[in-house]
């Protein structure tokens, strides 16, 4: 149900406390109902003495699935909707619990049909604290969503007669449905891992038009059940747009089959650290703190350890089962972003020097596919594979799989997404022969084609494609399609770039600078891209913490961002990647000078670097483009102009 407590402010100032409260328990199934009865009481008693002149709807514990909350309490007053966060006993308005109410709002402003348009006032009342902020002020969105109001129980009264004047004669959608319209979140992939680790469903969490995740996810869990009913083994390739969801099928699927007893244990592995050590942290302190509300102890090391039996690194799986000999205790691999397993020569290189391994001669997709091969009577590999983001030597493509499976495992059965034949992928050939041995299932349900990571636009993956093939007239198309309601910006100077990320951005809403790894002249800027962060400060501290994103201290690189996202992000351009009359030029920075890139395999995992770059952002971004330093050889004016006239061209608006 959307909420605990519903009904007309005229009935409910005359309806006994006690029956109100008697509603709520009813309605919650927690275990936590002794602690809110306080607060809760005192909230109704309060409520019925303030809005005695006033006509609307009044709701409590209003549910926000997304991030695993409840509003306190949701009044409608004239067309108005006032999202209340008590803090019952505090005399001091704390910015998290700000932050708290500002989340609320946006989350019904941003995924909640109903509140698309609807004015909304956040407040916070914090019964004890002094003063209160009564200027009613909108920000630079025009979304009819005002900025959050503090005040406490002897100015509430006031405030809300106040503004319900103030807001007379302003154009006030109608609201319609509110105790029932259509939630459609797209949260982060952290939101997404905790929802899901909390025994969330897909509906609860994401919008329905990418429902094709359900038809996705069920379709490996019938390749998983046939496997196991048959005693076979079999492994399949899931694709997707950028920011489909991938990952976060690969975690359902690891989730849904975690089941010791009839021996589904499942793994899901990622070659990505920084993903996984963030996915580790982010379920772990979510654990403790639910339990913590639940009045049970855990320490987050114990949280940790049971999290990390089903999230771990592709690489400490692997070095695992060099030395261990055994068949895995999983049954079930899913391998997120596959194309980044090491070629038959990386992994070859790595093992002799790394590990004294002299004698080893195989490829990363070729030993990890012979692991789950130990088993004696069934397993399940699930590949997940985003196209054109290699970014990294050695990184092997899919086409390494599938010659894996080709030459050496031919009693594997093979699912694939039809997808997968695409040029991106460059597997052709080598799909085409397994069809011959009749060895592939196509299965369209293994294609996610709906992007989820931006909620504002869904074709921005599209666009920075059109703008990576300098195709100007089809990127300019298809940004002003999308401007309105997905802003990029581009400007040369990084002082309005931070103060347009930090204007642009509520709540907790984070956001963040980020480059290429391969952009040493920024040090100018005060941007050392060898200077490493730390992803799980980087991407979960808040706004305090000067190690986190929102200091716009420390950058991070396309190897700490693959996967993961950000709701606005400055990325900064350096000479590495320069446009040209004829063609994108490449370089890196050796010694005390640049030097063309001339490998087309290096090329490309700069193109791809600054794919993964201009994919990040969810609702935003600002590009930095540098003027340059006419005395600076290694950062003329003319590494930089021809690209930023490039972007203008597009008619992305400068700042």
């Amino acid at each position: 149900m959307r909420y605990f407590y519903f009904n007309r402010i005229e009935n409910f100032v005359d309806q006994p406390t006690e029956t109100i409260i008697g509603t709520i328990y009813n309605s919650n199934t927690s275990d936590g109902k002794r602690t809110q009865h306080r607060a809760w009481e005192f909230q109704i008693s309060y409520l019925k003495t303030i809005l005695r002149d006033h006509k609307g709807s009044i709701f409590f514990e209003f549910n926000i699935p997304r991030m695993g909350k409840r509003i306190d309490t949701v009044l409608l007053i004239e067309d108005i909707l006032f999202i209340i966060e008590f803090k019952v006993g505090e005399s001091i308005y704390n910015k998290s619990a700000l932050n708290q109410v500002w989340d609320y709002a946006l989350d019904l402003k941003n995924f909640y049909n109903p509140c698309h348009k609807a004015v909304m006032v956040p407040v916070l009342l914090a019964t004890e604290a002094n003063g209160y902020y009564p200027n009613l002020q909108k920000t630079s969105h025009n979304d009819n969503l005002f900025l959050p109001i503090c005040t406490n129980k002897n100015q509430f009264g006031s405030l809300l007669k106040d503004i319900t004047a103030k807001l007379k004669f302003y154009e006030k959608p109608k609201i319609k449905n509110f105790d029932n319209g259509e939630y459609s979140p797209t949260p982060s992939i952290i939101e997404t891992a905790i929802s899901l680790y909390n025994n969330h469903s897909v509906q609860e969490i994401i919008k329905s038009e990418a429902q094709n995740i359900n038809f996705t996810t069920d379709t490996i869990s019938k390749i998983i059940e046939k496997a196991q009913f048959e005693s076979k083994k079999s492994i399949c390739f899931v694709t997707g747009v950028p920011g489909a969801g991938k990952t976060l099928v690969g975690l359902k699927v690891a989730i849904d089959h975690l089941d010791k007893e009839k021996a589904k244990k499942s793994v899901y592995l990622s070659g990505n650290g920084p993903l996984v050590l963030i996915l580790q942290e982010a379920l772990a302190r979510d654990q403790v703190r639910r339990l913590k509300e639940e009045g049970v102890k855990k320490t987050k090391s114990q949280a940790k350890s049971e999290v990390k039996a089903f999230i771990q690194n592709i690489h400490h799986y692997r070095d695992e089962y060099i030395e261990n000999k055994n068949e895995p205790y999983d049954h079930v691999a899913i391998f997120d972003e596959a194309q980044r397993a090491w070629n038959l020569h990386e992994t070859v290189r790595f093992m002799q020097t790394k590990k004294g391994k002299i004698e080893f001669n195989q490829s990363e997709p070729e030993f990890l596919i012979s692991c789950l091969d130990r088993h004696k009577n069934w397993a399940v590999i699930v590949c997940l594979v985003g196209g054109g983001q290699e970014i990294n030597r050695g990184e092997a493509g899919i086409s390494e799989w599938l010659n894996a499976i080709n030459s050496k495992f031919k009693h594997w059965d093979v699912y694939i997404s039809p997808n997968l034949k695409s040029n991106i992928y460059k597997t052709y050939d080598i799909i085409d022969t397994l069809e011959k041995e009749k060895r592939v299932f196509l299965k369209e349900e293994l294609h996610l084609s709906v992007s989820m990571r931006s909620f504002r636009a869904e074709m921005v993956s599209d666009f920075v494609q059109f703008l990576l093939d300098r195709d100007i007239n089809y990127a300019r198309k298809l940004y002003f399609s999308f401007q309105t309601n997905y802003p990029i910006t581009i400007t040369r100077d990084l002082k309005k770039a931070r103060f347009w990320l930090k204007e642009k951005a509520r709540g907790s809403e984070r956001y963040g600078m980020i480059v290429s790894s391969q952009a040493y002249r920024l040090k100018p800027l005060a941007i050392d891209v060898r200077s490493p962060i730390d992803p799980i400060h980087w991407f979960l501290g808040d706004e305090e913490d000067v190690r986190s994103s929102y200091y716009l201290e420390d950058v991070a690189t396309e190897f700490q961002v693959q996967g993961l996202e950000l709701d606005y992000t400055c990325v900064t351009w350096d000479g590495d990647f320069r446009y040209t009359a004829e063609e994108w030029k490449t370089y890196s920075f050796v010694g005390n000078k640049w030097q063309n890139i001339n490998k087309d395999e290096r090329k490309q995992y700069l193109i791809n670097a600054y794919r993964v770059l201009l994919t990040r952002a969810r609702q935003g971004m600002v590009i930095v483009v540098p003027e340059g330093d006419i005395e600076d050889p290694t950062r003329d004016p003319s590494y930089y102009d021809p690209t930023f006239e490039y972007l203008k061209s597009i008619g992305l608006l400068e700042l």
